[in-house]
């Protein structure tokens, strides 16, 4: 049976889900949850929460899916520790150094790669396991045909979810939120910035970055024959209320196969954006699974109904079988089994002779059989009754709840878990060179002659414009280093197969280095003889992170650029470090094209295209590689090659320029600045995060 997870960001929504018919809830603790502004449960409040849920027969996964800083470390290794006295099931993980902290305080407890670790392919999954995950919770984004092909050849559990809200963005890409207003949802704070108004060109009040909450209820059967194990209801921020009707409602359409017309419109009232969406399921992107918000009538009623499911309710879910017996001369004795196996045994007083009646087998049973207001609901009950003898109604009932008592705290019961020590991984404190010259670029014109001339350390292209023009990157590779660069996004078989194609043909033209941000591609490329070098889209944001980096084959490491430059010089570099020192940051990365959804045809590819907020702030749209899925630029570039003498002592390999949208005569006023300082122009330039930090 397919497992229903739904979302606890309070007691209350811990209750509703339960009482609606949960298997299992993910709920946050205070901090490293990528939902703080949840009502959030406290350390203290997580053995309450955890020995409630167990003994209703429901698991509990703590979120813990955000980016951690090296300072940080030590407590979230105290809250991993506690969790797991707590008995919390399985721990949600985004952070590549919080895999290896919970491997290392609490080897015990499951790991489940949380959607914020951007897994869209069997090769991601695949790493995920090889890292020592047991389940992977998959990118929004992917069709019915790519969640099946990784269900079949999936060495680890599959999760998907199946409704509430879409990011625009890839979870774990999205950078918006923290670049534009410290608020990073790699951390926890996003501030929604996809639910604002934009325009194309200029600012119209239209929102084309706000996506339609998901809907699969109709969807339940083919996902379960797909293979995936775990439905996942999107909504910790929300209401209790919305939580109950929600779990009930797909609770039903489990339970029944279909849900009627009715539901349908509960589902629709109790949260909706202008209706729902399949679009990614389907595999049918565009104009249509766009909406905004708007409150539906009736939904004060709604909401009454549904909090009575939870308030001073005890739905009866976990089944039980009762023995009893009943023999002349000796105590009566009655066991109770749940369907786990756990036995629990009392024993009553010697029944007295019947005078007047004896007590049936029926009345017995039906006796037993009373446990409203209990977690239980009787399913059997096994009786050895001697004839002609009679125990009052109050012994059996007294006997009744002494049993279920002693289950429910055998069911709530936590084994001692496996605690290990908290050490530091061991520092390395970099190079203590001068940083080389690292460049990306977009285009093959912005490969001047100045920049030939300057001879970066690498230079990195995207593999689809290095394949459009073989000749000239033959000719270049003789005297210039040429990383590609691999797209930050491979969906399915299809494209996982024109990759491997190209990356065939970037070996025949010897080049035989990759850039990527990408899991499931470390592997890829590994195998066919590339160096890899690890790029922003990892997140990498402290030691243990850049630990596991070397760990997984990468040649050279981008520290993300959500960190301060004290964090960046503090951290940990067991292999070469480069850093993000000029460009238009990365906001998004979208799986619907910005330009097609507007116009009907891809026209994003020369970086011409943008949006603007009302605040008059301007967005780049680029293309990733030679796919049409859009890449959101800061309006704003990056710019630090005035301070360079502070990053030559954060212990870097590289800096990196990288150049999206600029001409050639741009790219060489850049060089320039590169060799003489440059001058920052807080107008068209920002320092990013690198000195004020995030939230």
């Amino acid at each position: 049976m397919l497992e229903l997870l739904c979302p606890a960001g309070s007691f209350d929504a811990l209750r509703a889900a339960v009482c609606n018919g949960a298997d299992a809830v993910y709920l946050g603790v205070e901090g490293f949850n990528a939902r703080r502004g949840a009502r959030n449960f406290t350390l203290q409040e997580l053995p309450e929460a955890v020995r409630y849920c167990h003994i209703r027969g429901v698991k509990v996964h703590l979120t813990l899916n955000t980016l951690v800083g090296d300072r940080e470390l030590p407590a979230a290794a105290q809250t991993i520790a506690a969790a797991a006295k707590a008995g919390v099931d399985a721990f949600i993980v985004q952070d590549l150094g919080m895999v290896e902290l919970c491997k290392q305080i609490a080897p015990g407890v499951a790991l489940h790669a949380s959607t914020q670790m951007s897994i869209h392919s069997l090769e991601g999954v695949q790493k995920a396991a090889e890292m020592g995950l047991s389940r992977v919770v998959l990118a929004r984004e992917l069709s019915a045909g790519d969640i099946g092909e990784i269900c079949r050849h999936s060495p680890v559990e599959i999760e998907v979810f199946v409704h509430g809200a879409l990011c625009m963005c890839y979870s774990g890409q999205c950078y918006m939120s923290a670049v534009i207003g410290r608020r990073s949802g790699n951390r926890g704070q996003c501030a929604q910035p996809c639910r604002l108004p934009y325009g194309y060109d200029r600012f119209e009040n239209k929102y084309p970055l706000s996506l339609k909450d998901n809907c699969l209820v109709e969807h339940l059967e083919a996902l379960q024959r797909a293979g995936v194990v775990s439905l996942k209801i999107e909504g910790r921020m929300k209401r209790p209320e919305y939580v109950a009707t929600v779990t009930r409602i797909y609770r039903e359409a489990l339970n029944e196969g279909k849900i009627g017309e009715e539901e349908k419109q509960a589902l629709r009232t109790a949260f909706s954006r202008q209706g729902f969406t399949q679009g990614y399921y389907l595999g049918r992107t565009g104009p249509d699974m766009f909406g905004t918000h708007s409150p539906e009538r009736d939904a004060k009623l709604q909401l009454q109904s549904a909090r009575a499911s939870y308030e001073n309710v005890e739905p009866q879910r976990v089944p039980v079988r009762f023995y009893a017996m009943i023999r002349r001369d000796e105590p009566m004795q009655l066991a109770v089994e749940d369907d786990e196996g756990r036995v629990c045994k009392t024993k009553g007083s010697v029944p007295q002779i019947g005078e007047h009646r004896s007590l049936s087998r029926a009345e017995l049973e039906t006796r037993l059989a009373k446990t409203g207001g209990t977690p239980y609901i009787c399913r059997e009950v096994q009786v050895a009754l001697d004839h002609g003898l009679m125990v009052s109604a109050a012994e059996i009932n007294s006997l009744r709840r002494d049993v279920l008592t002693q289950l429910s705290a055998l069911r709530g019961r936590v084994e001692k878990p496996e605690i290990g020590k908290y050490t530091e991984p061991r520092h390395f404190a970099g190079s203590g060179a001068y940083p080389k010259l690292t460049v990306s670029v977009l285009r093959t014109e912005q490969i001047t002659k100045k920049l030939r001339q300057i001879k970066p350390e690498i230079l990195y292209v995207p593999i689809g414009e290095i394949l459009l023009h073989e000749d000239f990157y033959r000719s270049l590779i003789r005297h210039q280093a040429v990383g590609a660069i691999l797209p930050r996004v491979t969906r399915g078989a299809g494209e996982r197969n024109e990759l491997t194609a190209q990356l065939q043909k970037l070996m025949n033209m010897g080049i035989d280095c990759v850039l990527t941000g990408n899991l499931g591609q470390i592997h890829l490329a590994t195998q066919r003889g590339f160096t890899v070098a690890g790029d922003f889209g990892l997140n990498l944001f402290n030691s243990r992170a850049m630990t596991v980096a070397k760990s997984l084959g990468l040649s050279t490491a981008t520290a993300s650029f959500e960190m301060t430059l004290p964090q960046i010089r503090d951290l940990s570099k067991p292999l070469p470090v480069e850093l993000p020192a000029y460009g238009r940051l990365p906001l998004m990365l979208t799986e619907n094209c910005l330009m097609r959804n507007r116009a009907g045809i891809c026209s994003c590819g020369d970086g011409k295209v943008k949006l603007v907020d009302r605040m008059g702030e301007e967005f780049r749209v680029v293309r990733d590689g030679q796919s049409c899925r859009s890449v959101i630029l800061n309006g704003k570039k990056l710019y630090m090659l005035d301070r360079m003498p502070e990053l030559s002592r954060l212990g870097l390999w590289a800096l990196r320029l990288s150049f999206t949208t600029e001409n050639a005569a741009e790219v060489d006023g850049v060089l320039t600045d590169w060799n003489g300082g440059g001058h920052f122009d807080p107008g068209s330039c920002t320092r990013g995060l690198y000195l004020r930090g995030v939230e």
